[in-house]
């Protein structure tokens, strides 16, 4: 049999051995983990697992804490009280861009662990001696993201209770910005994310009934469920859907007629629409080729063209102003004005 032990209030659970001991749901006992002895909370009772299920190299539960284990505890988180205030102290001296976030003792005080959040990679080597000379322990410094950060602080979040993470979520799930979309919120970054300003764990919840696996989504194989921009038939006429609510079973229909129309699932029916037919081009018509001329022959001039002396009817073509006498020649390029030289003639006059 195996039972469930819980070191922190909102931490993982592991599974340990129950072994020759009589337990139940809320005792204290001491289990031997990686970290060296530590003092647990049985959170699930005993209970029979298949061997195919039980984790490999399984740790059983060496004892049940009593009055003195208790006290030990109580006095073990005195000392990460005044063991984080001189870590604190240590940061300034040192001038390290790091924040202190959490401090760890374990039971049998052979191991203390600083949480800290940075930017970027620190160089906390002379951080880590110092400690070691002032509490003559092993000292280990673990850097933690914003999601744990947030978990060991706690707070409240923006819908005015305390924080999932730091109340009853024993471990992180991804978060994406699709579940907001399929939830038709909005994606306003300041609304959706959380006070580590990652995306909220409650959008979790919820998605399972708007996407894939969810309970919503067991439904009959012949009911139709609407999809935006479907052209369905309903009472009141036909439209097209502009919006579907998952939740209440509902589609938001625009008709032809301009009106708005929400309702039911089961009260639409899908419109099959048929496919545009393509608009086919007229082919010309063939063109009848001439037959080729013999050399020497030339070929008649059209009776439609302008006899020489015939006034067209056209308007006259439009002509611009006079740029200076400038004309264009045949290949396109503009020539120079013609300027005429007089030569004065002074004998003339005398």
């Amino acid at each position: 049999m195996v039972v469930g032990v819980r070191f922190k209030s909102a931490g993982k659970i592991y599974t340990f051995g129950q072994g020759h001991l009589s337990l139940a749901e809320g005792d204290y006992v001491i289990v031997e983990t990686v970290r060296g002895m530590e003092c647990g909370k049985v959170v699930v009772a005993p209970h029979d697992v298949p061997d195919e299920a039980v984790p490999p190299h399984l740790r059983v539960v060496h004892r049940r804490a009593d009055a003195s284990d208790r006290a030990r505890v109580e006095e073990n988180r005195a000392r990460e009280i005044e063991a984080r205030t001189v870590c604190e102290e240590k940061i300034q001296e040192l001038g390290l861009k790091m924040k202190l976030v959490s401090v760890e003792l374990t039971f049998d005080l052979s191991k203390m662990l600083f949480y800290f959040t940075a930017d970027g990679r620190v160089d906390f080597r002379q951080l880590v001696r110092e400690l070691a000379s002032v509490f003559r322990t092993r000292i280990e410094l673990r850097q933690i993201g914003v999601r744990d950060e947030a978990k060991m602080m706690g707070g409240m979040g923006c819908c005015g209770r305390p924080l999932c993470c730091a109340t009853f979520l024993d471990d992180f799930v991804p978060v994406s910005i699709r579940m907001a979309k399929e939830q038709n919120l909005s994606l306003n970054p300041t609304k959706i994310s959380g006070i580590c300003g990652r995306l909220m764990c409650c959008l979790k919840y919820e998605s399972e009934g708007y996407g894939c696996g969810g309970c919503m989504c067991v439904k009959k194989k012949e009911e139709y469920i609407p999809a935006q921009n479907d052209r369905v038939a309903a009472d009141e006429g036909e439209g097209r859907v502009v919006s579907v609510h998952e939740q209440r079973r509902t589609a938001t229909i625009l008709l032809d007629d301009g009106k708005t129309l929400v309702s039911a699932w089961e009260d639409i029916v899908r419109i099959e629409e048929n496919a545009e037919e393509t608009a086919v081009r007229p082919v010309p018509a063939a063109r009848t080729e001439r037959p080729p001329r013999e050399s020497g022959e030339r070929r008649p001039h059209s009776t439609n063209r302008r006899r020489s002396g015939e006034r067209s009817d056209r308007s006259p073509r439009p002509q611009g102003k006079s740029t200076g006498g400038a004309r264009r020649t045949n290949s396109g390029r503009r020539s120079r004005p013609q300027q005429r030289s007089f030569r004065r003639d002074d004998s003339a006059n005398e």
